[in-house]
């Protein structure tokens, strides 16, 4: 799957569902009717279709169940994980307590890379943005300066 792209402002209604923008519901597999979302390792939520969501899980599930680290890792990693329905127009509700811990206030952001779409309060993406490392040519030499080119 070619992999999501751009940063998307929308707002969550009052019953706590947001419309996903044509532009990137245009990127979806035709066969996307639900996408998984789950809470991202800051403080975000992420959104997978289901197809990426099971090669996730594949690489997440072939853990160690004998390493006690791998089974707390595959417990939070797992945790809310929830299978949500994309409507006939296009919007998701995002269920309560994953509005409750990400921390969305009715402007969010989404942000579409790779294989995922974060899903931000708009303040909070905002400062994350603010925190950007002061030479960011550093961290590329820093985690990609080792890679090959194809």
């Amino acid at each position: 799957m070619p992999g999501f792209i751009g940063e998307y402002e929308c707002t969550l209604d009052t019953k706590g569902r947001i419309m996903l923008p044509a532009a990137l519901r245009k990127q979806f597999p035709r066969s996307a009717k639900s996408l998984i979302i789950k809470r991202g390792f800051e403080k975000c939520l992420i959104l997978y279709t289901r197809e990426e969501w099971a090669v996730i899980s594949k690489r997440v599930n072939d853990l160690n169940d004998f390493v006690r680290n791998n089974r707390k890792f595959k417990r939070y990693y797992f945790q809310g994980a929830t299978e949500v329905s994309v409507d006939g127009i296009g919007r998701i509700l995002i269920p309560k307590q994953h509005q409750e811990d990400a921390g969305l206030d009715e402007d969010i952001v989404l942000f579409a890379y790779s294989n995922q779409i974060e899903i931000w309060d708009k303040a909070e993406y905002t400062r994350l943005l603010k925190s950007e490392p002061e030479d960011f040519s550093v961290l590329a030499e820093e985690v990609m300066g080792n890679t090959k080119k194809d």
